[in-house]
């Protein structure tokens, strides 16, 4: 059974489907309720309903989030199938003080697709604060979308024309939405409608070439036949071109609501927020220059209410939440239940399963990716579940229990009550494109450095004639006078200076053997490193350890039990640990990876498995507030195990550090985690078999002869954020295996730093902002002198949020 099985299932034998269908038919403007839809059943229903009867499908949820995970739900069901999202078109919603290029594009994008649509129908999931925002019309759009095909006669000046009246901004080099370049014969354009910019070869004046490429390195991707250039339908039209979303979508597209009455309450309080937002903008004068609002207000932009209701008369309505909001709705019961909850504890889900499959359910379990198929395996093999059942490395929001098909669907993330977090498609993220950025941004008198020539100062652009034809190129001055002209597509060949500052460096002279020698000397230097290296890796296999048993099925249920999502670094990592450990002579590992990259879960993977053979596993750490949180950590990771934690530090009595150290002596800690003084002479080890060492660089010289000494023969891990350089580390850590973690965890928000100019305005709608999605602030002040001045003032303009002041002079009572 696969899941395209099961969808079959809801498409012909389901009674609720052929009620939904039937109701459809008979009237097209009906509205239903589709009641008790728990977890991610309403994707199963919908997705039966699309393939059986096509059409095109609204989804309006709650808010961006609710849609997101709906969206991947889709996604998760119909894996050949486009699902459209149309996000609003600001940074983050009810916030207008900057609008999102990646938004604009995915709205335009969106839009594009759903006009020009030759399927049998579209799905698209939305949410309040998007839905008010006008469309533009199909007639207006086509009018001002630019086709070019291959091999057809173009004039570039007609080209760059079009482009300007439809608001692009000509740039040296494409690396966002609305831009293009020109260079002679080539035109990059970086349309609305389109992922990546295209890059538009003329010779004369016919299109020899369109290829898609990557902005960061200006190399292709692959060629395509003909483009569309979509413009910025935000900013581009006036308001008489544009409607509802409604008026856009064909007749008979089916809206769907979680709730009614919810969705028409927010998009009416987001209207009013944004005219009042533009009003007091436009009173300071401080609407920026790109802003969707700079040429109409937002009451001509966004839809009224009324306008949507009107759009809706025309639809046939279903809603599936818990309340019925909708006049004359038909009720169709969906005899459902969500998926219980069961605390991590196996033998209650495995009772739960065998007595679902005695009552003839079908069993099938959702999980992140085909690992977790792997440790479910494992665990019911060993805790003898004796029922089938069926593994799908598929993600869906949440589990349910379907009575009408007998079918019971679970997700690994409830189970191990791991967080599961949303995907959405970003577009081309800002901080990618900083490498061209950079470059743009370079200044004639800035030192750079090529690859093949050595360091030498950037003199700027210029276009040169080469065989005829112009080219623009990069002008660097080396030692001399010596000019280079380097083509802009070898970009890659050239990079920003980095050196020790305030001493500038030596330039290098062209055709000189000065930069060739020092490259050649540096790899001799590279190659007797890796000699020390080999020969210090060979004495150490040479040495005898203890080889840790392969994983238990207490180890894989920690692992799966892991809230997040692993990343690839995270489990490569995990997996180089593991096999170290495995081997016979002693691990001496260096997993270096930023901080919240998921180093700490390394560390606890490790110390369990070396506890569940027997070994005691000591955490060393440079400060007292680090051990606490390990400590914490650790503990809470590991409640659920047969495992005893305990921790040192300066902060416990001596009584209580004496019973700490005999508890050690006798076998009866398994993790120890402190500062330097569980590596002093009084701490003795019943049966120590590995150390893990976080951030080593901070210890003293002393506490690193201790450390040599004591890892001679023990299995030892070090976590680090920043590593001091290797030469340092061969002969002070003896670090020789290395895992690095690049990888970001999945949804990880890039940190947005802002300069601006002290405004209580802004202050206070920072502050709500953070406060409205549950979080905490801290606002740090430069003197303690006059706190207490910026704590009244954050109080006057927050008066409903609760403020707390601390500083470095209080006292300790």
């Amino acid at each position: 059974m696969d899941v395209q099985e099961i969808i079959a299932g809801y498409r012909t034998q389901d009674s609720r489907i052929a009620d939904i269908q039937q109701q459809l038919q008979n009237n097209p403007r009906v509205h239903l309720h589709l009641k008790g839809i728990p977890g991610a059943l309403l994707s199963f229903l919908a997705a039966a309903l699309y393939l059986e009867r096509g059409g095109n499908h609204l989804f309006v949820l709650n808010d961006r989030e609710e849609a997101a995970y709906f969206l991947n739900d889709l996604q998760s069901l119909l894996p050949g199938k486009d699902i459209h999202f149309l996000p609003d078109a600001f940074k983050k919603p009810g916030f207008f003080d900057e609008a999102d290029a990646n938004h604009i594009l995915q709205r335009t994008e969106t839009i594009n697709r759903l006009l020009h649509s030759d399927t049998r129908g579209e799905l698209l999931v939305t949410y309040p604060e998007a839905l008010p925002e006008k469309i533009v019309q199909a007639t207006e759009l086509e009018r001002s979308t630019l086709h070019i095909k291959k091999n057809e006669r173009l004039d570039g000046h007609f080209i760059i024309d079009v482009l300007l009246e439809n608001g692009f901004v000509q740039s040296d080099f494409v690396y966002e939405p609305g831009q293009f370049s020109v260079r002679g014969g080539i035109i990059d354009i970086y349309s609305f409608g389109n992922e990546l910019p295209y890059r538009i070869e003329l010779f004369d004046d016919t299109v020899e070439s369109i290829r898609i490429f990557e902005p960061v390195s200006q190399l292709s991707q692959k060629n395509v036949a003909q483009v569309t250039i979509v413009p910025n339908i935000q900013t581009q039209f006036k308001t008489t071109s544009k409607g509802s979303l409604l008026d856009v979508l064909p007749e008979g597209t089916v809206v769907w609501f979680r709730d009614a009455s919810y969705t028409g309450n927010a998009m009416q309080l987001y209207r009013e927020a944004a005219i009042e937002w533009y009003d007091l903008a436009r009173e300071k004068g401080l609407l920026p220059e790109e802003h969707p609002f700079r040429l109409q207000a937002p009451d001509s932009l966004l839809c009224t209410l009324e306008e949507l209701q009107t759009g809706l008369e025309r639809a046939p309505l279903i809603e599936f939440g818990l309340n019925n909001t909708l006049s004359d709705s038909i009720n169709i019961d969906c005899h459902a239940a969500p998926q219980p909850l069961f605390n991590r504890n196996f033998e209650l889900l495995i009772s739960n399963l065998a007595e679902k499959h005695k009552s003839g359910y079908r069993i099938a379990l959702f999980v992140s990716h085909s690992k977790q198929v792997e440790r479910f395996y494992q665990i019911f093999t060993d805790l003898k579940a004796g029922f089938p059942y069926e593994a799908y490395p598929k993600t869906l929001s949440g589990g349910f229990i379907d009575h009408d098909q007998k079918l019971l669907c679970y997700t690994d993330h409830q189970i191990f009550e791991r967080y599961n977090k949303y995907q959405l498609k970003s577009g081309f993220a800002r901080k990618e494109a900083i490498s061209i950025k950079d470059l743009m941004q370079l200044q004639p008198g800035d030192y750079v450095t090529h690859i093949d020539h050595g360091i030498g100062v950037y003199a700027g652009l210029e276009k040169i004639e080469v065989n005829g034809h112009s080219q623009e190129t990069v002008r660097l001055k080396y030692k001399d006078g010596d000019l280079l002209y380097v083509n802009i597509n070898s970009l890659h060949k050239i990079s920003k200076y980095t050196g020790k500052d305030g001493t500038p460096p030596k330039l290098n002279k062209l055709g000189s053997d000065a930069w060739e020698n020092l490259k050649r000397k540096t790899r001799k230097q590279v190659k007797d490193i890796a000699k020390d290296l080999i020969a210090l890796y060979a004495k150490r296999k040479a040495s005898k350890g203890f080889a840790f048993s392969p994983d238990s099925y207490l180890q894989t249920e920690l692992e799966a039990s892991f809230i997040y999502e692993d990343t690839p670094d995270q489990e490569k990592a995990t997996a180089d640990v593991k096999r170290d450990m495995e081997k016979t002579y002693p691990m001496d590992r260096l997993v270096c990876g930023d901080v919240g990259f998921g180093k700490t879960e390394i560390a606890i993977r490790a110390a369990f498995k070396a506890v569940t053979d027997g070994k005691q596993v000591a955490v060393l750490v440079p400060t007292t507030i680090l051990a606490m949180q390990h400590f914490h950590t650790f503990s809470e990771r590991l409640s659920e195990f047969p495992c005893t934690i305990d921790y040192l530090n300066r902060f416990r009595t001596g009584k209580e550090k004496k019973a700490v150290l005999e508890k050690l002596k006798e076998g009866k800690v398994d993790i120890l985690i402190g500062t330097h003084s569980i590596i002093g002479k009084s701490v003795e080890y019943k049966n120590l078999g590995l150390l893990i060492l976080d951030e080593e660089q901070k210890f003293g010289v002393a506490a690193k002869e201790k450390l040599r000494a004591l890892k001679a023969h023990i299995d030892t891990l070090t976590l680090t954020a920043t590593p001091i350089p290797r030469t340092l580390q061969f002969s002070l850590m003896g670090a020789r295996d290395l895992s690095i973690m690049n990888t970001a965890p999945p949804n990880r928000q890039p940190v947005t730093t802002e300069l601006k100019t002290f405004d209580a305005d802004f202050i206070r709608d920072a502050i709500y902002f953070e406060i409205y999605r549950n979080g905490q602030v801290y606002f740090v002040h430069n003197r303690v002198r006059d706190i207490e001045e910026i704590a009244r003032l954050i109080r006057q303009v927050c008066p409903d949020v609760q403020v707390g002041v601390a500083h470095g002079q209080m006292s300790g009572g």
